[in-house]
Parts: structure tokens; C-alpha cells; sequence
């Protein structure tokens, strides 16, 4: 892929910060990152109904939906999960500057793609949430049949299976949805965002 050149960046008399004024919140990622199956879209999508009731402009970026638009070129290799990440990670500090709340359900299998998605963004605007679910629990959901097929071969390089997961080392936020319920994993989230000023 060959790099744009002859480009420059141009600033908006606009600033980040007058887009929070006017939404009356703060802007940010909060990243949603485990195994297939574990629950990231299922928690963002009742915490982004809970924090939308509450005034707060989100959005929800989810891993499949991305993958049928802006990421359908992509696939599973380590070099396009990469890249996967990579775009989303732009896409959320676009939507930071736009002043908006993003929720991403992205299983983002590797600790160096999450860091330099953090790095994109001022040091309190990415907040990691890791949910945490054993694999036996993710496989017993199956909710897609992706296990299934890892299983029987039909799918290669499938995340858990044989393909790595690498463990947040320090989350901002960890939930267990094998031992938490839904409405207990939003509550631990909007408890945080409350901690450190995104909710009132």
C-alpha cells in the first residue's frame, strides 16, 4: 500500500473541546476487547442504551458491522487484524474530535494493535474494558458457531482456538460476564465513567 503524499493537515476553527461544551460532556473510546463469545456486544449495546437515556452523544462501533463496510477488504490474517484495528482505532479519535462517546466490540486479540490505539488519544480519552469470559463459557454461547467450526477445521486462525488472545496486562475496567450478569457488568462501567467524569 503506497502512502499519500503532498497532503496537509488542515486545522477547524471548531476545537474538540467546543464540541464537548456543547454536548455538555466529555469525549472518548471505551474499548471493549475479549474473546468471541465473551459478551463485547451484548455490554456495549445495553451500556450504550443506559448512557444515551443519559444524554451522552455515542456511538457503537462493533466488530462485525465494520467488517461488512469500511473494513470488508480485510480478513483474519495477523497482518489484516492488525490493520483492522488500526482503522478503527482512527476512526475513534475522528469521533473523539467530533465529541462523541464511542463504544468499539472488537476482540483485538493483540496487546501492541490496543496500545497504539491508546497512543492515537490524549491520556484519559481510551479507556480499556476488559471482558473477561472463560473460553468454556464463550464456546458453550457460541452465539455465531464460530467455535464449532474452529473446531471441526472449517475456519482457520480463529482467536482462543488457535490463534493467540493476549490478555490485557492493566484494563481500566474489567468485567467477568461468566460470573457477572449483563445489567451487573453495564453497572461497573457507568460507575467508572462516573469516577472519572464522563457522567455526571
Amino acid at each position: 500500500m503506497s502512502k499519500a503524499t503532498n497532503i496537509v493537515w488542515h486545522e477547524s476553527t471548531v476545537t474538540k473541546e467546543n464540541r464537548q461544551k456543547l454536548n455538555n460532556h466529555k469525549s472518548g473510546v471505551l474499548w471493549f476487547t475479549g474473546l468471541s463469545g465473551s459478551g463485547k456486544s451484548t455490554v456495549s449495546v445495553n451500556l450504550e442504551k443506559e448512557i444515551h437515556a443519559l444524554g451522552i452523544r455515542t456511538y457503537l462501533l462493533d466488530g462485525d458491522n465494520v467488517r461488512h463496510g469500511l473494513n470488508k477488504n480485510l480478513g483474519f490474517s495477523p497482518e489484516d487484524r492488525t490493520e483492522n484495528i488500526r482503522r478503527i482505532g482512527e476512526v475513534g479519535k475522528l469521533m473523539t474530535d467530533a465529541g462523541v462517546l464511542t463504544l468499539t466490540a472488537f476482540i483485538s486479540p493483540y496487546q501492541e494493535d490496543r496500545a497504539q490505539v491508546r497512543a492515537l488519544l490524549e491520556k484519559d480519552e481510551f479507556i480499556e474494558v476488559y471482558v473477561k469470559c472463560g473460553i468454556e463459557t464463550c464456546e458453550s454461547r457460541d452465539p455465531k458457531g464460530l467455535y464449532k467450526k474452529a473446531r471441526t477445521g472449517e475456519i482457520k486462525g480463529f482467536t482462543g482456538i488457535d490463534a493467540p488472545y493476549e490478555e490485557p496486562i492493566n484494563p481500566d475496567i474489567t468485567i467477568e460476564t461468566d460470573k457477572q450478569t449483563v445489567e451487573e457488568s453495564v453497572q461497573v462501567i457507568i460507575e467508572y465513567l462516573k469516577k472519572v467524569g464522563y457522567l455526571g
